[in-house]
């Protein structure tokens, strides 16, 4: 695959096309996005090598969207109409039943494989791209069974040569993972965000009091709001069924304060404490 296309040079398509590039210079990145200033920016930074329009994708070996889940709902079927019969296209969404769903009819569904690597920070644009982003983190492919073989064969070495670990799962149990796993924290951190701000009106105060406890738990609120919005639209029932679940935990917890119950608050926590073991395996 020597001709990739990316589309959405931004955090997660800027650091892919760093790895990609680091694992094989001779690959040529080309950088799509609807923004001109973008690719200015991706092409000061060597993020890729050329800059190039949706008119030029049938040249592609390989097509990565890294885009808002709302735009590859609406560009992916025109993008799978330019792509050639020997050409890629992959999704690195956060969602999948309806990017799935779109193309599911498609001539050329075979020619597409949906994606999700779970990796990335809180800062978005070209300059958020970093080296060495997907080391170690999990890529999960869904309905892998659709995809070419030979075509989804070089795309997944490509994806385990960048240091990733390959996970199949259909994209119902995608969303419905991901909503616990992703956006819930997002969320969460959002609002406490929020609370804190309108409680504390007084910015130096934050500033000034905000401890490492605070400030990592409430990173993610520096999202981009135009990239999470769509995804809460896209996953709403599986993020509104964990919203559910996380407030009675929270209302729980309050009751027990209320009730001084504190030999109930501190087991909750210890209970709670195993998912340190959980995560240190993962880690």
């Amino acid at each position: 695959m020597k001709n990739i296309y990316i589309i959405g040079v931004g955090l997660i398509g800027g650091s892919l096309a760093i790895d990609i590039k680091q694992n094989d210079p001779e690959v040529v990145i080309h950088g799509i996005s609807r923004k001109q200033s973008t690719l200015d920016e991706a092409l000061s930074l060597n993020l890729i090598d050329k800059k190039a329009t949706l008119d030029d994708i049938g040249n592609a070996d390989l097509v990565i969207i890294s885009i808002p889940v709302d735009a590859t709902v609406k560009l992916l079927p025109t993008i799978l109409d330019k792509i050639s019969d020997s050409g890629l296209v992959v999704d690195a969404g956060s969602t999948k039943v309806d990017i799935c769903k779109i193309v599911e009819n498609h001539p050329k569904r075979r020619n597409f494989l949906a994606m999700h690597p779970i990796a990335g920070t809180e800062h978005s644009g070209p300059s958020a791209a970093i080296s060495g982003l997907f080391k170690g983190k999990t890529n999960i492919v869904c309905e892998v069974e659709k995809t070419t073989f030979k075509l989804q064969e070089k795309a997944l070495k490509l994806f385990v040569d960048i240091g990733m670990r390959i996970r199949y799962m259909n994209p119902e149990a995608h969303d419905k993972h991901i909503a616990y796993m992703s956006h819930l924290s997002h969320i969460s951190s959002f609002m406490l965000g929020k609370t804190v701000i309108e409680k504390e009106k007084n910015e130096r105060d934050i500033f000034d009091m905000a401890g490492s406890g605070f400030a990592s738990t409430v990173r993610l609120a520096k999202s981009s709001p135009e990239m999470w919005t769509p995804i809460f639209k896209q996953n709403k029932e599986n993020v509104i069924e964990t919203l559910k679940e996380y407030i009675d935990n929270l209302n729980q917890f309050k009751k027990l304060m209320e009730k001084d119950d504190f030999e109930a608050v501190y087991n909750e926590m210890k209970n709670t404490n195993h998912i340190k073991q959980i995560l240190n395996g993962i880690a």
